[in-house]
């Protein structure tokens, strides 16, 4: 089912290059088609917008009525509500902590330098939906901002049928969300970027989709802000030794598999014997599961089991892969962890599982995916904020630290420059 690999093998490094770059392309081929139908929204607004929805959605409704979102919600099983709230207040207390200082410094020529985070004004958050939803990724999303300060908060959601999860919609109330619009994918990627007579348009635009969902936030990213990453299908990286259980490895896999059928599972073993078990049980559990088919393709096509004689090589292999998620189950992980450098969150130990982390632990779980952990970060309250610098110069400032500067823009050949300081400095 999976694909095998041996790092005993000469050609072991080429092989897994090429199996990563095969599923980093068959998310960016979505391209073409988004592009399309992002510049048709561009430019025909609600006409299009709703298009795709009938089209992809089979959706009649942008946006649902207050006594539709409230129906939907006292529909809701009372131990949903309540785990949403349990999973709110930990969220949110754990980001609290993430907040920042403004900087105030002034030099001994009493110039002064601030440097201050203001909230953004406006953010839309994707949540995704249709054929299956995700009231987590509404609290991932939107307590970093009401945690930063940001006033105008939107969330985007496709129905199905014209109807949202009423879990989604809980989870939305809980975070004080006013503006809920039931659609999805790059249409409405583009309604939030360029604005429609029905949807005022926003300052940035964070939340997991899928391969389309994150071909059209690079599409609009500077008429609009997006998160320094790319949030796409799901992966998870678990390394396992002789003491793992089989068992438990699989169900991790198979519960990220789930996901969609371009999320990328990989295992990772010194223990030949442990792989083999694994295999045996992925077997066994997919029957188990309502979103089998989904799990099995995943697997099938971006799924690796990989032999790996040193914990060298292993964790060459894991900065190389830069997981989405890691899962270091392993009775030495302390030892590995210091240098480990690229994934977007790291579970540690038999008991921390991924799957804790989608919900309650207090951890994000919006991450870096498809290698881009190599260079960013999961969502966090700075994913909310700008930063901005604010100078005043005293004038014994300017004239001592003008001369260089003078000379620094001579040197530069920009003239203009070192003339609007000559200006300001005392003549003698």
């Amino acid at each position: 089912m999976m694909k095998i690999l041996n790092s005993k093998n000469k050609n072991f490094d080429k092989l897994l290059e090429n199996l990563l770059l095969q599923r980093k392309q068959k998310i960016q081929s979505n391209s073409v088609s988004v592009t399309n139908i992002i510049k048709d929204v561009k430019k025909n607004g609600d006409k299009a917008l709703l298009k795709y929805e009938k089209r992809f959605n089979q959706n009649k409704v942008i946006i649902p009525s207050l006594k539709q979102i409230k129906k939907s919600i006292n529909s809701l099983d009372k131990k949903v509500k309540k785990a949403i709230d349990i999973a709110y207040n930990r969220i949110y207390k754990f980001h609290s902590l993430q907040k920042f200082k403004n900087i105030s410094y002034t030099d001994k020529l009493k110039n002064k330098l601030d440097y201050k985070y203001v909230p953004l004004e406006s953010v839309a958050i994707y949540v995704p939906g249709s054929t299956a939803s995700y009231p987590s990724s509404v609290l991932m999303n939107a307590i970093p901002a009401i945690v930063a300060g940001v006033k105008r908060i939107v969330m985007i959601n496709p129905g199905h049928k014209g109807k949202q999860n009423p879990a989604v919609l809980y989870a939305a109330k809980k975070c004080k969300i006013k503006e809920i619009y039931s659609i999805g994918g790059p249409s409405a990627i583009a309604a939030v970027s360029y604005g429609t007579k029905k949807i005022k348009k926003v300052h940035k635009i964070v939340g997991p989709g899928n391969a389309y969902v994150a071909a059209a936030k690079k599409e609009v990213f500077g008429v609009v802000g997006i998160e320094g990453m790319t949030a796409g299908p799901s992966e998870v990286t678990v390394v396992c030794d002789k003491f793992s259980n089989p068992e438990w490895v699989a169900s991790d896999l198979i519960g990220q598999a789930e996901h969609d059928s371009l999320a990328q599972c990989i295992l990772i073993s010194k223990d030949k014997n442990l792989i083999d078990k694994v295999k045996i049980e992925i077997t066994k559990q997919l029957k188990e599961i309502p979103r089998a088919s989904v799990a099995r393709r995943s697997l099938i096509n971006n799924g690796i089991l990989m032999y790996i004689s040193s914990d060298a090589k292993i964790i060459n292999v894991v900065n190389k892969i830069a997981p989405e998620h890691l899962e270091l189950n392993i009775k030495n992980y302390k030892s590995l962890v210091p240098k480990i450098k690229n994934s977007g969150s790291i579970c540690l130990g038999k008991y921390a599982v991924m799957a804790m982390t989608d919900y309650n632990v207090g951890s994000n779980h919006v991450l870096p995916t498809n290698g881009s952990a190599k260079y960013s970060s999961g969502i966090s309250v700075n994913e909310f904020y700008k930063r901005i610098s604010y100078i005043n110069l005293s004038k014994k400032g300017i004239e001592s630290l003008g001369p260089s500067v003078i000379t620094l823009a001579n040197y530069e050949g920009l003239i203009g420059h070192a003339q609007s300081v000559v200006k300001r400095i005392r003549r003698k």
